[in-house]
């Protein structure tokens, strides 16, 4: 199949734009709860926040920034981590028609100038002093610059108290001129391949993007009658977070704010909470199965676990067999052992997340079959889609109640999908962006005829699943003329405990190899495991070399020998986003990897 097709579930925004919700849904509902904060001052509990008090507190902040000078069309650029202040800018600098220009906050002053200067932002919102240090180390030959506001140091109700001398009807005229086709956003790539670009979003794209999503899914996201609420815990300056907090406000579905993605953060914040659906991405997911396996193997229950593991897997493939029309479906035996697992194991991963969750959505990149499959014999079901900062996020998705694992679903409601000759995906819908902000030429290279090239390869199955193999940039062609993709032999060797990241090389080069980090924590608890275990008469390197070695032949068993992994080298340290190896949405920088270990990477080929 070369091109697939879904008709839309609602129709375009018409007029108005996304701040529009607010005030509405606060007409409508004022007492419906929107947002839940936490309260420092009574341990952090959560504390909720009712549609008529979000209005007001947006209302008051958008009179603030009209005092401050901000105007319709001014690009506002937000540094700062996940949390309510940023939700609240958003939708205030969306009522008076400004643009929002989300930036990550582990920006280096380089990274912050490139944004800053081709956004031609006028303003911005930072976190805290670090962050304006990294502005004041940025902000050399930055003339549109005229405003700096910093969260912990008060801003927000500084805003609203100079706001005061503005009138609401003032207000309601920069609201009511806002268009479908207004600017939104100018959110910028992750710059894997080169310096980030900026995508034109509009309040159209965004209002389409979450109103199909809201008509087509939502019954996942809770039980019926009961109102769905979401954790937000992915980076709002990426689409994928910015989307799930725009959908979260125009579904009135309560949303929570989480900072920090670490377990030790994330976990307890999640249990707290008790979100009724988790919108993450692949990484989420595989480091919270790897905490319960090695918790499991801390309390002697590693192998129950295993076990319990392998049954999940096994019952949702029957399961998805039968749903798909494949198959009959669990037998007696299997049905057995689940329900036991169900008991002694699966509950106590659905209490990490909070114990309501029983739908999870996965975005950013490919989640492996393997861990779809197993979580969802566990009860907790991964939707898995697929989308570009270009998309506005989703550009298809896993259909409700039909899932096909180690797929990223059909095409969105609205949204068609071609595959090219060269195998390339292209996509096409009311979702996609406007074009990069200020070079036309990249615009045109990927803008064909209202088709978007999004640079990623795969193929649609005959049922309009696509399934991703790897980008067009990665493909390795060794030395021999072999086209290898990497995505599928670096997901593989990810699933083993230990690995934490792969990078496959072999351009150019006799045959295939790979660069492998290790997880310390599961690292910390594999060596006390054998030290506490029996005697081999090898020392723990040897069979550390030993475990790695299967796992790299266990990522073989997908590809041909031609494809396969020769040799490897297990670095240090991880690649982190802090040396700048890694995206801050956690995509590997390839480039600045294979430079960074070209030394490494010959040795590899020296032997």
């Amino acid at each position: 199949m070369r091109e697939f097709s879904v008709p839309p579930m609602v129709e375009p925004l018409r007029s108005g734009g996304l701040a529009d919700t607010v005030f509405e849904t606060a007409a409508r509902e004022p007492g419906l709860l929107q947002v839940a904060r936490r309260d420092p001052s009574d341990g952090g509990q959560w504390r909720e926040v009712t549609a008529s008090a979000f209005r007001d507190e947006v209302f008051a902040l958008a009179k603030g920034l009209l005092a401050e000078g901000v105007r319709f069309g001014d690009p506002v650029a937000v540094m700062a981590r996940t949390c309510y202040e940023w939700t609240l800018f958003s939708f205030a600098l969306w009522t008076v028609g400004a643009q929002v220009v989300p930036v990550y906050p582990t920006s280096s002053a380089e990274q912050l100038r490139w944004v800053l200067s081709t956004s031609g932002a006028r303003a911005i919102v930072v976190e805290h002093e670090d962050h304006a240090m990294t502005l004041g180390a940025a902000c050399g030959g930055l003339p549109e610059l005229q405003r700096v506001w910093q969260l912990d140091a008060g801003c927000v109700k500084a805003l609203s108290d100079a706001g005061t001398v503005v009138s609401d009807e003032q207000v309601h005229r920069h609201r009511w001129a806002v268009t479908p086709r207004t600017t939104a956003a100018v959110v910028y790539t992750s710059g894997t391949t080169g310096p980030p670009r900026g995508c034109v979003i509009t309040h159209s794209s965004l209002a389409f993007e979450c109103d199909n999503l809201l008509a087509g899914w939502r019954g996942l996201m809770a039980e019926r009658d009961e109102q769905p609420s979401v954790l937000v815990f992915l980076p709002l300056c990426h689409i994928y977070g910015l989307m799930v907090t725009v959908m979260c406000l125009r579904g009135g579905i309560l949303m929570g704010h989480q900072p920090e993605l670490g377990a030790d953060e994330l976990l307890p914040a999640l249990q707290s909470f008790r979100p009724s659906c988790v919108f993450a991405v692949p990484y989420v997911f595989e480091k919270l199965f790897e905490r319960a396996r090695r918790a499991a193997d801390e309390t002697g229950r590693g192998r129950l676990f295993e076990q319990a593991a392998e049954t999940a897997a096994r019952y949702a493939e029957a399961v998805e067999r039968q749903t798909l029309e494949e198959g009959p479906g669990p037998g007696a035996a299997l049905r057995a052992r689940h329900a036991f697992y169900d008991r002694l194991v699966y509950r106590r991963l659905r209490e990490v997340l909070g114990g309501r969750t029983r739908n999870v959505v996965s975005g950013g990149s490919t989640l492996s079959r393997e861990l779809g499959l197993t979580f969802a014999g566990a009860g907790i079901t991964v939707y898995d889609g697929y989308g570009l900062t270009e998309t506005t996020a989703a550009v298809t998705a896993q259909p409700p109640g039909r899932p096909r694992f180690g797929t990223v679903g059909r095409p969105m409601p609205g949204a068609s999908v071609h595959i090219a000759r060269d195998g390339e995906v292209w996509v096409r819908g009311e979702m996609l962006f406007s074009g990069y902000v200020g070079d036309p030429a990249a615009t045109d290279a990927v803008l064909r005829d209202g088709w978007l090239a999004t640079g990623d390869v795969g193929h649609l199955e005959d049922d309009g699943y696509l399934v991703i193999t790897g980008r067009k940039k990665d493909i390795i062609v060794t030395s021999g003329g072999k086209s290898v993709s990497p995505l599928v032999l670096e997901e593989r060797l990810r699933a083993h405990a230990l690995v934490s990241q792969a990078l496959v090389v072999g351009d150019d080069r006799p045959y295939v190899a790979a660069l492998l980090t290790l997880d310390p924590e599961a690292l910390e608890h594999w060596k006390r495991h054998r030290a506490h275990g029996e005697a081999r008469g090898h020392s723990l390197d040897d069979e550390l070399d030993h475990e790695i070695g299967r796992a790299v032949a266990a990522a073989n068993t997908v590809v041909s020998r031609a494809e396969s992994i020769r040799t490897y080298r297990v670095l240090s340290e991880e690649f982190s986003v802090d040396s700048g190896l890694m995206t801050p949405s956690l995509k590997l920088r390839r480039s600045a990897i294979t430079r960074m270990y070209a030394a490494e990477i010959e040795q590899l080929y020296a032997r």
